[in-house]
Order: structure tokens, then sequence, then C-alpha cells
């Protein structure tokens, strides 16, 4: 497991692995069952990319709204006087008016080749009135030793932006420093190979479905093959690096002379 450390000016940032957050932006607890209204939190690949990250939350005790009215951003919020810190105040100021920044002081070291990069929190992606600020994409190298400030999206004319106390207002994703990889057409044996796997999995929605099968609300099908697919996998994958380690400790105490029998 890696460790990613972090200092930070204001601790009312909260920097903590991403939760869903349910009932709250995640959705409502109804129960995976005929009849049940569908939420984002029902998605597994959905729940696994939202939980992937570290949130951040707004750090002050007033709202800052954020709006665009003819063409200029009007930030909304008493700060109150300048504490006197250093720090720039108010925290929050225009970027060229289609965007405006944060100072948020914030530092998080990652091990070497890897990097930081932020992004809207996911709950962005399920809000119905459209009012999350939305973190503008940056990578930050390892050797960068602190994030100034970070950026966010302007609302479009007539729309607003809410920054309330205790919500989340951004995610950070830890990820390889280099995007080292090359985009490559499958050959023709591999593209069969996976296209037999994947009409193996169909299939196969008969059993692995079949007790896990519900239909929501707005009459979608849904159910919990993948969920069982990635229970099994995870589940190999754990056993697989258990004896890996139970190898690496047997190989250990067979090069340990003190283990030796007399």
């Amino acid at each position: 497991m890696r460790a990613v450390k972090y200092r930070l000016y204001n601790p009312d940032l909260r920097p903590r692995r991403t939760k869903l957050e349910v009932p709250g932006w995640g959705g409502n607890p109804d129960p995976r069952k005929d009849g049940s209204h569908e939420h984002p939190w029902h998605c597994v690949p959905f729940s696994e990319g939202a939980r992937y990250g570290i949130e951040l939350f707004y750090p002050f005790a007033n709202e800052l709204r954020v709006s665009m009215h003819r063409g200029k951003l009007v930030l909304d919020g008493d700060f109150g006087p300048d504490p006197g810190t250093g720090a720039q105040w108010p925290p929050f100021r225009t970027f060229g008016e289609t965007y405006y920044t944060y100072q948020i002081l914030l530092d998080l070291k990652v091990d070497e080749g890897w990097a930081i990069r932020t992004e809207p929190h996911p709950r962005f992606y399920t809000d119905p009135t459209d009012t999350t600020p939305i973190a503008v994409p940056a990578l930050l190298r390892h050797w960068w030793p602190m994030m100034f400030f970070i950026v966010f999206k302007s609302p479009a004319e007539g729309r607003m932006h809410i920054f309330r106390p205790g919500e989340p207002m951004a995610q950070i994703i830890i990820i390889p420093a280099e995007a080292d990889f090359e985009l490559v057409e499958m050959s023709m044996e591999e593209a069969a190979e996976r296209e037999l796997q994947a009409r193996r999995i169909q299939k196969s929605r008969e059993t692995l479905g079949a007790e896990t099968e519900w239909v929501s609300s707005t009459n979608t099908v849904f159910d919990g093959t993948y969920r069982h697919i990635l229970s099994a996998a995870k589940s190999r994958e754990k056993q697989a690096r258990r004896q890996e380690t139970a190898g690496a400790v047997a190989g250990q105490e067979n090069l340990d002379p003190s283990k030796k029998a007399e």
C-alpha cells in the first residue's frame, strides 16, 4: 500500500479517501429490487470510480455563490477581514472570467514516478441542480512541494455554482506521472479472444444474474453479473498475493542458516 503524505494550511480542507455518501450525492439507500428507483451507487463501476481518490472539503463557514452576469464573473461570499496571515485574501479570485481560483495551499507528497491530478468531485456527475463546483484537471509531479491554488471552471451565463460549508468541492487522484502507453489496434487473435469472453459473460447472465435481476421504477433491467465477476477476480488476486507472500517467506527461511536443522 502506498502512503500519500500531506501538509496543509487550512485543516478544514479535511482530505480523506473519497466516500460515496448514501443517502447523499450517491443517491438514496433504495435496495436493488423491483420497483426501486436506480441510483448512482447501484452502478459498481461508478461506485469504484467515485471512491478512487481523495476528496477535499470547502473549508469556510460562509457560503460562496459563483455566477456569471453579462460576461462577468461574480464571487458572492463574505470571508470577513483579512486575517493577516500573508495568504491571499479573499481566497477566491477570478482567473480570466471563464475560470476562478482558490488559494488552497495543500501539499500532497507521492512517490517518485507518481503524480497528483485534480478533478471535479464525483458528486458533480450526480447533482441534478448543476450547482456543484467544477475543478479543472491539472497534474502535479511528485517533486512540486505545494499546490498553491486550484482552478475551477466558471458557470455558464445565468447559472450558479455553490460552495457550502461541509460539502466536498474537488477530488485528487494518484496516477503515474507519465502516460506511458501506446494505443494499438488488437490483433485478430486478441479480438477473437475478447469477443469470446464477452459472449461467455453474456451467456453467464442466465446463472450469475438469476437471483440478482431486478427492474427499476423506470423499467430498466439490472443484475449482479459484474459484481459477481468483480468479487471473484478480487478473490483470485488476494489468493495470488497470499501465495506469493508465503513463497517469499518460505524462500527467506530456507536461506536463513538459523532455520536449518543441525
